[in-house]
């Protein structure tokens, strides 16, 4: 029997190597990992689902930054229908949406306030514009959207309560 290190024999008679593996056998190990390939393909789907993903994600942000400006915008108007109802008008241009906080000199019969907190900014960071009497009614409250100038499109669309 040959009892080198890389052929000992078996009780069979048969050669094994150093591993235990039949002498001649493929020596080379596959360690647990992935190839550069595999994460490339991988890397490259990822990219494709977000260049798809992400533009449909960022117009519902424009659109969600519309609907609160609209649902401030609401809640104003309700208090302020609360305002005319107790003081029998609505508050002037000067006095504006504060007036729904702190009592004016010109309501005798406030009985307010008639929000819980400050008046809000709008979803952009500007102050909402308060004109009474409105173009279209009593009174108009509106934001400029995204653009902060009147009139625009998709995110710089005004919003008001008209």
């Amino acid at each position: 029997m040959n009892r080198d290190l890389w052929t000992v024999g078996r009780k069979d008679g048969s050669a094994v190597g150093r591993a235990g593996r039949p002498a001649g056998a493929d020596r080379r190990r596959r360690t647990g990992g992935f190839t550069l390939l595999e994460l490339l393909v991988v890397v490259t789907i990822i990219g494709l689902l977000a260049a798809y993903v992400g533009p449909k994600y960022f117009s519902q942000l424009g659109k969600s930054e519309q609907g609160v400006a609209k649902a401030q915008i609401e809640a104003f108007a309700r208090a302020l229908d609360t305002y005319r109802l107790d003081v029998g008008f609505y508050p002037t241009t000067e006095e504006g949406l504060n007036a729904l906080l702190t009592r004016p000199a010109t309501a005798a019969k406030w009985n307010g306030p008639y929000l819980q907190k400050a008046v809000p900014l709008d979803p952009w960071g500007r102050a909402y514009v308060y004109r009474a009497p409105g173009a279209n009614g009593d009174f108009d409250i509106s934001s400029y959207g995204k653009d902060g100038q009147p009139g625009g499109t998709g995110d710089a669309a005004d919003v008001s309560n008209q």
